[in-house]
């Protein structure tokens, strides 16, 4: 019996003390015939030093940080498999996780195949079941903090770049990550873009991920987060559905904008639109790109934006932006 061939790619930046456990936790997977490779984006040199010398790993080192989205993108160059798996360094895997994971995303009508992420701390409950986007681009961390229950696949929104599998053939016909993104969202934005093609993201949840996750706000984060979701919403919104959301879109700027000059990353989040600006031209180009690709309707794949924002994760303030915005949505939906 020929064994599924999976890549997997696990990028290193800085401090890394759970790169070792990670790397062995892929290494341990059953019923696959795995390979790895180690992007070195700037790790400390003993948390290197620190993974098992392995013939099936292998490390790369491009000499600068090229960030989450380039970083996976020089990875996955990198491996000839049948499949392509992103992982966390901060993530350990069950030995049967790559296996489920393969199946899944084997069957032709799917599209990136996320794993069950657990939180380690405290323990079993979920970090992501998939990560809901709301009609304005924000995204998030879906069920959180919950237990799981469910035990089949299912379908989601945006699959968590935590731990996330594709046919190689898918990754390559999407083009991979746009490297614009740096960090944060680009998993979003490939997920959004096989809905728009009619291949759903899923969620596996007996495929299981545990993730040292520490959740963190600073201003450099805070500024790629808020100009990634203006690139993303720029070139995956058809014109129709930007003019119909405009006003929302104009609301929520104005109110983050606020909020960011409150909270002191103001600065970010005006360097974010002077990017945008003067990378206008590749903006353009990849929005030419993207809408041409959508093989769905706008009316279909926009279903799978929510107008609700949770509250665990934006206070307790959303319940009158969510009424609003629920309001608009149900009146707005039928025009994108």
């Amino acid at each position: 019996m020929t064994l599924p061939s999976v890549g997997v790619v696990v990028l290193a930046w800085r401090a890394e003390p759970l790169l070792a456990e990670c790397i062995s936790s892929v290494l341990a997977s059953r019923d696959v015939d795995v390979r790895i490779v180690l992007v070195d984006n700037g790790c400390q040199p003993g948390d290197l030093a620190a993974v098992a010398p392995d013939d099936r790993v292998s490390l790369l080192t491009p000499g600068e940080n090229t960030g989450f989205a380039g970083g996976c993108n020089l990875g996955v160059g990198k491996l000839g498999t049948d499949f392509v798996t992103l992982v966390n360094s901060d993530c350990v895997l069950e030995p049967d996780t790559l296996a489920l994971l393969a199946a899944e995303a084997a069957r032709p009508d799917v599209g990136p195949v996320m794993a069950g992420i657990r939180l380690a701390e405290p323990p079993g409950l979920i970090n992501s079941a998939g990560n809901p986007v709301h009609l304005v681009g924000l995204s998030w961390a879906g069920d959180m903090n919950k237990p799981e229950t469910r035990t089949e696949p299912f379908d989601v929104t945006g699959a968590s770049g935590a731990c996330v599998m594709l046919r190689r053939r898918l990754w390559d016909d999407l083009g991979g990550f746009d490297d614009a993104y740096f960090a944060y969202l680009e998993d979003t934005e490939l997920s959004l873009r096989s809905w728009r093609r009619g291949l759903p993201a899923r969620c596996v949840p007996q495929a299981v991920a545990v993730h040292h996750y520490e959740f963190s706000r600073n201003s450099h984060k805070m500024h790629l987060l808020e100009r990634n979701r203006l690139m993303m919403i720029s070139t995956l919104w058809s014109t129709r559905a930007l003019v119909v959301l405009a006003p929302v879109l104009l609301v929520t700027e104005v109110l983050l904008t606020g909020y960011a000059f409150a909270s002191g990353w103001g600065k970010q989040k005006v360097t974010g639109w002077v990017w945008l600006w003067r990378n206008r031209g590749h903006i353009a180009e990849r929005r030419r790109r993207l809408q041409a690709e959508r093989t769905t309707p706008d009316t279909e794949w926009m279903r799978r934006l929510t107008p609700n924002l949770d509250p665990q994760a934006f206070g307790r303030a959303t319940t009158v932006a969510n009424a609003f915005f629920r309001t608009y949505w149900a009146l707005a939906r039928r025009l994108v």
